[in-house]
């Protein structure tokens, strides 16, 4: 632990991939996280693990952040575990692939209600704590598709799109408390995906190519995530920063 920063982070959907990396690196900056996740109690105990295993403070919470009560339990264990919230990362989401014509309501309705529903939802509940902290952060983890388009994720990317302005709207509302929102826009992320499709990238994935000529690895999205939450980057907030290896350039 390098001791650049310290407070209390809550990650949510923090098992797996981005989210579990995002929850190391700010354990490692010297921040208390409380890990969430819907289901995955095993991957979430795991990082906790790792985190307590290098030095850190971490506790998991398996909470639904798509329901308000979830969200408010998942702030209160972060209160009941480490006292206060300085840093909230809503990374959450559902991603699922399916063509417009295909796309009913509830498959609409469930991909919305965890990616934009659950970040209004935890940034309403954190906020009362985001307040008594000398510096409160909320990064909201967009989506590269937000931006360049694609086929067969028309819910996925409304519901990222919503983010940028989910996220615009509380640097203006939360600016004056001192608390900066910034939203991190992901692209082509070499990701461990489960389902009955294993491990098989999104198609929209092979609709564009990287200037590096690689996929970026979860840990490098989680660096720009602990920077925004961090010392030096108190005077940034309402900003969507993109990490895709110029994919898209936006």
């Amino acid at each position: 632990m390098n001791g650049e920063v310290s407070g209390v982070a809550v990650v949510t959907g923090a098992a797996r991939n981005i989210g579990r990396e995002i929850a190391l690196q700010l354990a490692a900056a010297g921040n208390a996280v409380l890990v969430n996740a819907r289901s995955s109690a095993d991957e979430a105990a795991e990082v906790v693990r790792a985190i307590e295993a290098a030095g850190g403070r971490a506790a998991a919470h398996l909470a639904d952040v798509s329901e308000p009560a979830g969200a408010q339990s998942l702030m209160e264990a972060a209160i009941h575990h480490f006292g206060q919230i300085d840093i909230l990362v809503n990374n959450a989401a559902v991603r699922r692939e399916v063509p417009f014509a295909e796309l009913d309501y509830a498959r609409w309705r469930e991909v919305m209600s965890v990616i934009l529903d659950g970040a209004y939802l935890c940034a309403h509940a954190a906020l009362p704590y985001l307040r008594q902290s000398k510096a409160g952060a909320i990064v909201n983890i967009g989506g590269m598709s937000a931006h360049a388009g694609s086929a067969g994720r028309a819910h996925v990317i409304a519901a990222k799109a919503g983010l940028v302005g989910l996220t615009r709207a509380l640097a203006y509302d939360l600016g004056p408390d001192g608390i900066t929102v910034n939203c991190v826009v992901p692209g082509l992320i070499a990701t461990v995906r489960g389902g009955a499709a294993g491990n098989k990238e999104p198609a929209h994935h092979a609709e564009r190519t990287t200037l590096l000529g690689r996929r970026g690895q979860p840990d490098e999205v989680a660096s720009l995530v602990q920077f925004l939450c961090g010392p030096t980057a108190r005077y940034l907030t309402g900003q969507a920063i993109h990490a895709n290896g110029g994919a898209f350039l936006g």
